[in-house]
């Protein structure tokens, strides 16, 4: 099997394993990779270009690392898949700093990783300006900034994502804008706002770091490093790209190393399930403040199971309200339903992206408390949901 063809199963394995889908159409992810390396094929035949064509998301989105990669497919496909990959993380400001530090990151990229950047951008701008024309003025902005920095990509290539820039930029210019709808006060948001704080700087990586045994073998590049009094969301967003984080004290001396291994440990799993559990008691606490009578939000069956365990609490004689019954699924549901400052925990998510990190949320409570192994199983939810709060504790 030739490099194409391996890196067209190992991404296309990836991204359905995570379940991952297009946001707004709900393809399988793969779609979306296919166009990409078949968008690149249109300029060249370079099979190290086609399989980062196939790859560039992956470690964004999967378990996968970048040294991972290289051991897959050698050195310069890892060099493609690391310059493509965003390098920006939540903690660093708001969306317009993030996107400023990876087109830094990209108008520093070689010209091949360049060229599939353009098959990347001419993909996403077709699906993304034709779903959603609010959020494709957005990113007609963010294309044309970036445009103006691969000046080292393929010309033709750029000859064709300019055009179909133009063509996007003319059509949206002439839709109708939707009312935007200003942010409520309260609600979900600034209830967590408090803990979520307490969180971020209960744990730090140097409480989960061990220390160096011995000199560097090489040195490691900006994205694996980690401050000493960094949150472990950072620490997460480190070891969702490669296979080792390294923690630098204020000196700049690496003085310990973190894999994911060490995420196994108990201050992790209390930093999770205090997180999870967070957003659980405010939802649940908010719907009650609400009043809102839940079983005319809720499908029969799910009013007969939560109705089910009712009973058997109030056997038992545990003296517990119907909503407390309800799974946390249900919860979210109804809040979504409800609460005035509507979707602040999934905002910017589509529905099918909100209902996956409901999904992600129950699965890793339940790994949790059953002990479970995490890393194996739960990986992928424990980056999405490190970078959904670390977004919204950032606000």
């Amino acid at each position: 099997m030739d490099l194409v063809d391996r890196a067209r199963e190992f991404a296309t394995a990836a991204h359905r394993g995570v379940g991952q889908l297009r946001k707004y159409t709900g393809q399988p992810y793969d779609e979306h990779l296919h166009r990409v390396a078949e968008i690149v094929r249109t300029v060249t035949d370079d099979p190290e270009m086609l399989a980062a064509g196939w790859l560039h998301d992956v470690v964004e989105d999967t378990p996968t690392t970048i040294e991972e990669i290289g051991r897959e497919f050698g050195p310069g496909v890892r060099e493609l898949v690391d310059a493509l990959t965003d390098v920006s993380r939540p903690h660093h400001g708001n969306r317009v700093v993030r996107k400023a530090l990876d087109r830094e990151h990209l108008a520093a990229a070689p010209a091949r990783a360049q060229t599939v950047k353009l098959a990347d951008l001419i993909d996403n701008c077709d699906d993304i300006c034709k779903h959603a024309p609010g959020f494709g003025r957005v990113y007609l902005e963010e294309m044309g900034l970036l445009l103006d920095v691969l000046a080292s990509a393929d010309p033709k290539l750029m000859g064709r994502a300019r055009k179909v820039h133009e063509k996007w930029s003319r059509r949206l210019a002439q839709a109708p804008r939707a009312e935007h709808k200003p942010a409520v006060p309260g609600g979900l948001r600034a209830r967590l706002g408090r803990p979520l704080e307490h969180f971020a700087r209960a744990y730090q990586a140097r409480d989960i770091a061990e220390p160096m045994p011995d000199a560097l073998a090489e040195l490691p590049t900006p994205t694996q490093l980690v401050a000493e009094r960094a949150p472990l969301t950072e620490v997460i967003e480190a070891l969702s790209r490669h296979d080792t984080a390294y923690v630098v004290a204020e000196g700049g001396k690496v003085v310990g190393t973190i894999a994911r291994a060490q995420m196994q440990g108990p201050i992790v799993r209390m930093w999770l399930f205090g997180m999870v559990t967070t957003i659980e008691w405010t939802l649940t606490e908010d719907i009650r403040a609400s009043g809102v009578d839940i079983t005319g939000l809720l499908s029969p069956a799910r009013v007969r199971k939560a109705e089910g365990l009712h009973q058997s609490r109030a056997a038992a004689g545990r003296d517990v309200a119907l909503l407390d019954c309800l799974q946390l699924s249900d919860k979210v549901r109804i809040h979504l339903a409800t609460d005035s400052n509507p979707r602040p925990l999934f905002r910017g998510a589509s529905k099918a992206e909100s209902q996956r990190l409901v999904r992600d949320l129950e699965d890793l409570r339940n790994s949790l408390a059953h002990a479970q192994d995490i890393v194996a199983h739960d990986w992928t939810q424990i980056v999405r949901l490190a970078r959904r709060l670390d977004e919204l504790a950032a606000e």
